[in-house]
């Protein structure tokens, strides 16, 4: 989970808890990944709340590697916490900390920064030329029915706090009866079928299953089929850390993991262009369509479980930097977009090239947040719980 101190597997000589550097190493990264994901969008060839006149094709290219498994990682990382989480909590405390941890920053953030961000795309498209009303106008355009979509409507960026919260308590049951005798013998069989050369793929089967059977209906980002894909995804992350036959997998795998994931990352670059229109919101109906999104979803998984292997080979190990990146990850997370949003909105009207506004936006974007963090989150009290935060210690 964001935030969260990671301890659970025991060492076998001390039946201590052994902590995970890794895993927290990983979360740090991956809010780093957001981060930059965020800050170059608008340079690419997609579109996004503040965008830039002249766009970049290395940028798009950047962003076309990182799409099939940027997210997928995101939240089985997330998943992994509830395994741990759980070893040491009642369900009604780890529901608890949820709330504390994931839905009141998502609430703090919608009343707070919602509005900055969507101030500022409506001075943009104003700018384009592209709507004449007013601000109260555009506020009252955001419709998203019965749908997961909402999340994002009235949160942008926020709409990944909203989906953490109910992938834990929608999965909370199932995690609770993966802890009893039942549940354990079936990760046992699991961590049987892993056991062969190759084995972890096998959990790409439900991932397909889940995708392919509901893209054709809930096409749009963020909707019904983006929804539970994900939540599939973070319940695999609580699963590999349930047995430790997954992980042993994984350790072996990992040279499996790296083709196929290459392998699948050049086909996904070769159908994105050769395709005469690439609309990944649009409903898939031929069987390229669906050779496509089959394709991002083991490469999703291939390059996800494989960076869970490079994490265990090189990031367990404690620091300084790590510890105070373990503190500084979700209000890091909350106050990045928004920050992002407005410096764009000015640097994009600036008459000058890409690479000086870029660096602009990503460096600029990345010193005002964590400055915020640093002055005025980190050492305000009610702040701290608002974003998700521990209290102040003495």
């Amino acid at each position: 989970m964001l935030g969260q101190v990671v301890t659970g597997q025991t060492d076998s000589a001390s039946q201590g808890p052994v902590r995970l550097h890794y895993l927290d190493w990983l979360r740090v990264l991956a809010i780093l990944g957001v981060f930059l994901f965020h800050a170059v969008h608008p340079f690419d060839l997609f579109d996004w709340h503040i965008k830039n006149a002249e766009l970049s094709m290395t940028v798009t290219f950047f962003l076309v590697l990182l799409f099939p498994w940027g997210m997928p990682f995101f939240f089985l990382i997330a998943g992994t916490g509830s395994w741990f989480a759980l070893r040491r909590r009642t369900a009604g405390q780890f529901a608890f900390e949820r709330f504390k941890r994931l839905l009141i920053p998502y609430i703090a953030g919608c009343i707070v920064l919602w509005p900055i961000m969507l101030y500022f795309q409506w001075r943009h498209i104003i700018l384009k030329g592209e709507w004449y009303g007013s601000f109260r106008q555009f506020v009252l355009l955001h419709r998203a029915g019965f749908s997961p979509m909402w999340f994002g409507e009235v949160g942008f960026h926020l709409w990944f706090l909203g989906f953490l919260f109910c992938f834990s308590l929608l999965g909370l049951p199932l995690f609770l009866w993966l802890k009893g005798k039942s549940g354990q013998a079936v990760l046992t069989r699991l961590a049987g079928m892993c056991a062969h050369r190759g084995g972890i793929l096998v959990f790409i089967i439900p991932l397909l299953l889940v995708r392919l059977g509901l893209q054709p209906f809930f096409p749009e980002e963020h909707d019904w089929a983006d929804f539970f894909f994900l939540m599939s995804v973070f319940v695999l992350g609580y699963v590999l850390f349930a047995h430790e036959g997954f992980t042993r997998a994984i350790r072996r795998d990992w040279p499996i993991l790296l083709t196929i994931g290459i392998v699948t990352t050049v086909a996904w670059v070769a159908l994105a262009i050769t395709a005469e229109s690439l609309d990944l919101e649009a409903p898939p109906r031929t069987l390229r369509d669906f050779v496509l999104w089959t394709v991002i979803t083991i490469n999703g998984w291939c390059w996800t479980t494989f960076m869970l292997f490079v994490g265990m080979r090189y990031l367990n190990f404690s620091n300084k930097w790590l510890q105070y990146g373990q503190e500084a990850v979700l209000p890091f997370f909350l106050l990045h977009q928004p920050v992002i949003m407005a410096i764009a909105f000015y640097v994009v009207q600036w008459d000058t090239g890409i690479p000086l506004k870029l660096l602009t936006v990503v460096i600029g974007s990345f010193v005002v947040t964590l400055g915020i963090y640093e002055l005025l989150v980190r050492r305000v009290g009610p702040l701290r719980a608002l974003f998700g935060m521990k209290p102040l210690r003495p």
